[in-house]
């Protein structure tokens, strides 16, 4: 048996906190880009892999992740899921990813780089697996990118098409939205992996990357990684449609500790209302061997974000 294939199946249970998840709530192996999704009443956070040395001035993330949990407290690692290995047109590291299911399939977006060749001369690109599980096994749905760099032409950096987020409305309609420098929206059809018209450019203030979107209460939220004064923080944007257009709100949270990256994943479980997002705090932690930690989000009245306070608690476990 290859210790690839040991790994796959390699399951531990962390146990973290006293009555707290403490944050990060994840203490090894060093994650980021933390994407959940509910099942069965489970929750299962899918998250990329920071591999970098200390010494390291770049990315070094090989595949990604999948933890789950019933009460915020105990979560376990089910390992490696998926790797850029497994797309036969990619190449490069395994940067952010979001699940989304349908009709009993989970749909597994995720972003890296395309190889050189008749279709594209490389830059960021994203692709799509599937599996009947959330656990896998996941496999690439297209044999080919969904988005690739040529797709795209609103900036000339080879790297704008990452951090996928997939969101399905009530009517059914699934959109993907996506991008750096600029936000990216498509339809996509029924089948999760082919798109249905044109890509939609927009400009959301101060926005960088790292899109997260969902609807609330006939509200559409749109939270994404921001500018900030030095270092990116959570900003978002609301609408009465999923394309927008995206009326801004303000500041969900600040930059985070060590880290000049943050990336958002919000999630309601259990009636409560749950911020997930990435920070550096652990020893030898920093931009590039990141940690993910969560804390609670509230709502007012109008449907307005409070601010998120980032805490070294977490969030109590569930009783």
């Amino acid at each position: 048996m290859k210790i690839q294939e040991i790994l796959m199946g390699f399951c531990l249970v962390l146990t973290v906190g006293t009555g707290f998840s403490q944050n990060p709530f994840i203490q090894t192996p060093f994650t980021a880009d933390p994407a959940p999704i509910v099942h069965n009443d489970n929750l299962y956070l899918y998250t990329s892999h920071d591999t970098a040395s200390v010494a390291s001035t770049n990315y070094e993330m090989k595949d990604w992740l999948v933890f789950s949990t019933t009460d915020m407290k105990n979560w376990t690692n089910h390992g490696p899921k998926l790797s850029p290995k497994d797309f036969s047109w990619a190449t490069g590291d395994a940067y952010a990813a979001e699940v989304e299911e349908r009709d009993g399939k989970f749909y597994f977006y995720v972003s890296t780089f395309h190889k050189k060749d008749g279709r594209s001369n490389g830059g960021a690109a994203i692709g799509v697996a599937v599996a009947d599980s959330p656990l896998g096994p996941f496999k690439d749905a297209k044999g080919e990118a969904l988005i690739y760099n040529e797709m795209t032409t609103d900036n000339p950096h080879g790297w704008d098409d990452i951090d996928p987020s997939v969101f399905v409305d009530d009517d059914g309609q699934a959109y993907l939205y996506w991008g750096n420098g600029s936000l990216k929206t498509v339809k996509l059809k029924d089948n999760m992996v082919e798109l249905d018209g044109p890509i939609q450019y927009d400009n959301p203030k101060n926005f960088i990357e790292g899109p997260w979107v969902y609807k609330r209460k006939g509200i559409y939220y749109l939270v994404y990684a921001s500018k900030g004064e030095e270092r990116e923080r959570i900003e978002y944007a609301t609408s009465d449609s999923p394309v927008g257009p995206w009326e801004y709100q303000g500041i969900i949270t600040g930059s985070a500790p060590n880290s000049f990256t943050i990336h958002p994943g919000i999630i309601e479980y259990k009636g409560k209302d749950y911020f997930f997002y990435h920070n550096g705090l652990l020893p030898t932690g920093g931009s590039y061997r990141r940690s993910v930690a969560v804390d609670y989000m509230h709502y007012n009245e109008d449907g307005t974000i409070q601010r998120v306070e980032q805490t070294e608690e977490g969030v109590e476990a569930i009783e």
